[in-house]
C-alpha cells in the first residue's frame, strides 16, 4: 500500500502521518529526560567536580582525583554506594564477568530469573562451548527460570527455584537477541522484593546495559544490590571511547574491583589518562543522548509498522531499554535493513555489511553502524543473527534526525528487496 510512496521518501506525506503519530510520546520522553538530567547535575555539584577532575592520571594512578570524582558522580545518580568506574574494562560483558567472578565462589550457584543470558554471557557461565576459565569449570553451578510468554517474571517458578546455595540471582533487563519486552523498573523491584522473602542473603545483580536513563529509576533504587555496564552504550553519551561501569553495594563493588586489578590492590589503582574528560562529559550528556536514541526507536516502530512489519515495542508502549526490534520474513530482508542503515551512516556509508560468525555467538551475525566509537551502541546501530524470527534489533542515535534519515535509506532496501 505504501510502497510506491516509501520508494520517493523525502520528508514527504508518509513521514509526516507517521510524526503525527509519534509527537505525543515524544513529549513523555521530554519529562523523563528532563528528571534524569536534574539528577545528574544533582550528583556533579554533590560531587564538588571541577576543571581539575578532568585531568587523568598515568602509571599506577595513585591519588587520582578525577577518577574518585567520576566513580562519586555515578554512584550518585544510581543511588548506591559505591562505584567502579573503569576505561580497563572493556565491555558490558567484561564488566559483568568481573562481578560474577569478584563475588561467587566454588559450589555457589547462580540463577537467572529472565530466561538465557545474551549470547556472550554464556560463554562466561560456561552453559555454551567450553571456554577456559568459565565458571562451570570453577564448580559454580548456573540455572534459569524462563519468563512468562508474555514476559513477565514467573513469580511461581523463582520461589521453587531459589535455594540456600542460590548465591546470585541476575536479571538481564535488556531484551538481548530475545524477542520480548525490555523488563521494567517496576517488574524489577517486585522481583526484588519477592527474592528477598525467599531468600534475604541472596545477592540481586541486574545486567542494566541499554537501559541507563530510559526510565526515572535506576535498578538499585528498584532494590537490587549490584548492576554493571558499559560505557559505549547508554551511560556513555556518545562520548567515552571505551569503559564499563559497575554500582551497588559498597563490599560487593569492591570485591568486584579486586577481580578488575588483583586481591588487596582492588579499586585504588589504575591511570584515567583522558578517561575521566570522557567519562564526566558523556555522562552529563547521557540524559539527552537516549531520549534522542528513544525517539528514533518510536519513529522505528511506527514506520515499520506501517510498511507492515511486526515491531516490538510498538510506538506507543512503555520502553525500559533503548533497543527496538523489527522482524523481517527472512534473513535477506534483515540483511537488507541493515544495508540500508549502513548507506545511512556518517562513516563506511559505501561499505556493505555481510552476515559472519563472531566471536561468542552460534549463528551468523549481520551488523550495521558506521560510528565513530568502534562497537558504540549509544551511536545508531543494528544487528542480528540469522536464525528465526528474523529480527534485527536496532539501537541508539545520537540525534533523532540522523536515525530518522538512516532509517529512511533503510526502509528503501527493504522494499527494494522485498519487491524484487
Amino acid at each position: 500500500m505504501y510502497k510506491q510512496e516509501l520508494k520517493n521518501l523525502n520528508a514527504d506525506k508518509f513521514i509526516e502521518e507517521v510524526e503525527k503519530q509519534i509527537t505525543p510520546v515524544y513529549s513523555k520522553l521530554d519529562h523523563i529526560s528532563l528528571n534524569n538530567h536534574s539528577k545528574v547535575l544533582k550528583a556533579f555539584h554533590k560531587a564538588r567536580v571541577s576543571e581539575f577532575h578532568l585531568k587523568g592520571s598515568t602509571g599506577y594512578g595513585y591519588g587520582d582525583a578525577g577518577r574518585d570524582a567520576v566513580e562519586n558522580v555515578f554512584a550518585e545518580v544510581f543511588g548506591a554506594q559505591a562505584a567502579l568506574v573503569r576505561g580497563q574494562i572493556v565491555s558490558g560483558t567484561h564488566a559483568i564477568t568481573l562481578c560474577l567472578f569478584g563475588i561467587l565462589r566454588p559450589g555457589d550457584e547462580v540463577l537467572s530469573i529472565s530466561g538465557a543470558p545474551y549470547d556472550t554471557l554464556q560463554e562466561v557461565l560456561g552453559i555454551r562451548a567450553n571456554a577456559p576459565g568459565n565458571l562451570a569449570q570453577w564448580g559454580i553451578k548456573y540455572r534459569e527460570v524462563d519468563l512468562l510468554q508474555e514476559g513477565g517474571f514467573d513469580r511461581e517458578g523463582i520461589i521453587s527455584a531459589i535455594n540456600q546455595k542460590t548465591r546470585m540471582v541476575i536479571i538481564q533487563r535488556s531484551r538481548g537477541y530475545e524477542w520480548r519486552p525490555a523488563l521494567n523498573i517496576s517488574q524489577i523491584s517486585e522481583a526484588c522484593k519477592l527474592i528477598r522473602s525467599v531468600n534475604d542473603k541472596t545477592i540481586i545483580f541486574v545486567d542494566n546495559c541499554y537501559g541507563e536513563f530510559v526510565e526515572e529509576i535506576e535498578p538499585i533504587e528498584a532494590g537490587a544490590d549490584l548492576a554493571a555496564g558499559s560505557l559505549i552504550k547508554n551511560i556513555g553519551g556518545g562520548i567515552a571511547a571505551t569503559g564499563g561501569y559497575i554500582v551497588g553495594n559498597a563490599e560487593l563493588v569492591e570485591m568486584a574491583a579486586h577481580r578488575l586489578t588483583a586481591p588487596g590492590i582492588g579499586g585504588e589503582v589504575g591511570a584515567t589518562l583522558e578517561y575521566n574528560r570522557m567519562f564526566l562529559h558523556g555522562i552529563f550528556l547521557a540524559p539527552h543522548i537516549v531520549c534522542e536514541a528513544l525517539k528514533g526507536a518510536v519513529f522505528a516502530a511506527a514506520l515499520f509498522e506501517k510498511m507492515g512489519y511486526m515491531v516490538s515495542p510498538k510506538f506507543n508502549e512503555i520502553r525500559s531499554d533503548i533497543v527496538q526490534g523489527i522482524c523481517f520474513e527472512n534473513e535477506e530482508q534483515m540483511i537488507a535493513f541493515c544495508r540500508g542503515l549502513q548507506k545511512g551512516s556518517p562513516l563506511d556509508g559505501y561499505v556493505v555489511p555481510e552476515p559472519v560468525l563472531m566471536p561468542g555467538y552460534t549463528d551468523r551475525v549481520v551488523m550495521a553502524g558506521g560510528t565513530f566509537i568502534s562497537g558504540s551502541t549509544i551511536e545508531l546501530s543494528a544487528d542480528g543473527p540469522l536464525r528465526e524470527p528474523y529480527a534485527i534489533y536496532m539501537q541508539g542515535g545520537i540525534s533523532r534526525d540522523y536515525v530518522k534519515l538512516g532509517l529512511i535509506s533503510a526502509a528503501r532496501e527493504c522494499i527494494a528487496e522485498k519487491t524484487k
